[in-house]
């Protein structure tokens, strides 16, 4: 009667053959922990400076940010702690990635230019338009077809704008839309 093999453990870019981590991929560890960390810092922080209006009940605009700062924060120091007791993250075998595929720089381009676009339009034409130009751009720019993906992409930047404004009290940039109930903040 023979016994079954123990499977060797998986190799991968992040640990040697012997399945013991390599130093680079604890570094890399510690480095994403730490980032997220100082993410959930940041979020704390920027938080404070959220302006609300008077409010019936004592949740306001500025406890979905301190909620999301605070699980950032402790995400990250487990994250540091589970690497300091040798715990990583198993190297992936990348099954659905080609390596023979290039990366399209072209599409890239044009995503980090409809980016740029919505950050530059939301102080002069406000949210709404610069919401539309990057939902549309990005679906567009990943093979939408354009009318179908302007038609969405408008409809879910009235939604967005009605909720903030109207729902939640916010105030996100009318733009064009100033004094138009339901869509000014």
């Amino acid at each position: 009667m023979t016994s079954p093999a123990t499977p060797s453990p998986a190799s991968g870019p992040g640990t040697p053959p012997s399945g013991s981590p390599t130093r680079s991929a604890k570094v890399e560890e510690y480095v994403f922990a730490a980032l997220v960390v100082a993410l959930g810092v940041f979020t704390l922080v920027d938080a404070t400076t959220i302006t609300a209006r008077n409010q019936a009940s004592g949740v306001g605009p500025r406890a979905f940010p301190y909620a999301v700062g605070a699980l950032l924060v402790v995400t990250g120091i487990a994250a540091i702690v589970a690497t300091a007791r040798g715990r990583l993250g198993e190297a992936e075998d990348a099954e659905d990635v080609d390596d023979s595929v290039r990366t399209d720089w072209l599409t890239v381009g044009k995503l980090v230019v409809v980016l740029v676009a919505h950050l530059l339009l939301i102080d002069p034409v406000g949210w709404p338009v610069a919401a539309v130009v990057l939902f549309a751009g990005a679906a567009w720019t990943l093979g939408a077809v354009w009318w179908k993906a302007l038609l969405v992409a408008v409809v879910l930047a009235l939604v967005v704008q009605v909720v903030f404004a109207a729902g939640l009290g916010l105030s996100l940039p009318a733009g064009v839309f100033e004094g138009v109930p339901l869509l000014d903040g």
